[in-house]
């Protein structure tokens, strides 16, 4: 009897080789294959994809957590609430996620996720793994002076940390050679108003740490 075929190697998910292969992408292409992304099962239950907003040239770059309802509808990071604090933060330091003049006005905001959890449950590991190149080569395009990570899961995605944002706010840290500013996301800070206080500190502490790489502005009075 003819002998059987040997059965075929396991073939990689095409997902996972595009998303191996982004390290080389431009604005563009970069966000269509955000777009089509369908490397875990976040894609089949999203509106749409969350890429990102602000200049592609800006000084500062702003990394959230996840999209929410608000940002999955509208297909915009930091909407809503939440979004609304955001603005009127950056507007106290003379910024604009619509700033076109100069740099250090300019901001870039991104999600570590590009997709909603479902219920806005919790991101899970495998999740914030698969969609990391997506983050990494917004910085690398982006090439901001500083960074400011806003929340758990973006501390931990940009940081390799689970310390809590208490113990690492208050002091500049290191992404990939570029200054790092760990402080609290704003849906949390609607929830706890007493910590806004902090959280000014930390965009404080972001302002100068910029302004003494030449690229920032310091906060109005």
């Amino acid at each position: 009897p003819p002998q059987a075929s040997p059965p075929p190697p396991p073939a990689t998910p095409p997902a996972v080789v595009e998303l191996g292969a982004v390290s080389g992408l431009d604005w563009q292409p970069l966000r269509e294959a955000v777009a089509g992304c369908t490397a875990c099962a976040l894609s089949q239950s999203r509106t749409q994809t969350v890429f990102g907003v602000g200049h592609p040239q800006a000084h500062w770059m702003i990394v959230g957590e996840a999209p929410g309802e608000q940002e999955d509808l509208r297909g915009e990071p930091f909407v809503g609430p939440a979004g609304q604090l955001l603005d009127a933060m950056l507007r106290a330091l003379a910024m604009s996620r619509e700033a076109e003049g100069e740099p250090a006005q300019r901001v870039y905001i991104a999600n570590t996720l590009k997709c909603r959890p479902p219920r806005n449950r919790n991101p899970a590991p495998e999740e914030l793994q698969r969609c990391e190149p997506f983050l990494v080569r917004q910085i690398e395009l982006v090439k901001p002076r500083i960074i400011l990570a806003m929340g758990r899961f973006a501390v931990q995605a940009l940081l390799r940390s689970s310390e809590p944002i208490g113990k690492l706010r208050g002091r500049v840290h290191r992404y990939q050679g570029v200054p790092l500013v760990v402080t609290y996301h704003p849906a949390y800070l609607l929830r706890n108003l007493p910590d806004k206080a902090r959280a000014w500190d930390d965009l404080c502490l972001a302002a100068a740490v910029a302004e003494r790489a030449g690229a920032g502005l310091s906060p109005r009075a």
